[in-house]
């Protein structure tokens, strides 16, 4: 069983770059076929999918926040990290990592808890100066 945990600054202040990383342990993020994925939900929204990385390293992002979100990993420490530049109070909210088996990329990536077999617990940034 994978256990994710993300950490990273609960505070950033406005026009920064944010970066979480989301570590796995119980497992490797380079198994087949796994996404690790990241996810958010800022106030009065719901769950927004916001990129994933695969197994062998490939990115994929939600278009809109494609200009400003990369996803990285590091495989010698089981871990991968978002960044995010030019943040805005709008991006205050908590960040998700997540993982599961995808044999092909979905054309609608799931948002829920329930749809992935591994759901980190969250991390709360706010944005703000």
């Amino acid at each position: 069983q994978v256990r994710l945990q993300e950490s990273g600054p609960g505070l950033v202040k406005p026009s920064q770059t944010l970066s979480l990383s989301c570590s796995a342990s119980g497992g490797s993020i380079t198994t087949n076929y796994y996404y690790w994925i990241w996810i958010r939900q800022t106030p009065g929204k719901g769950l927004e999918w916001m990129g994933a990385i695969s197994y062998s390293g490939g990115t994929v992002y939600k278009p809109s926040l494609a200009s400003r979100i990369s996803i990285s990993r590091d495989t010698s420490r089981n871990q991968f990290t978002l960044h995010m530049n030019s943040v805005t109070p709008e991006d205050t909210g908590v960040y998700y990592c997540a993982g599961r088996y995808f044999r092909q990329l979905p054309e609608n990536w799931p948002t829920h808890p329930h749809e992935y077999k591994y759901w980190g617990k969250g991390t709360l940034v706010t944005v703000s100066s």
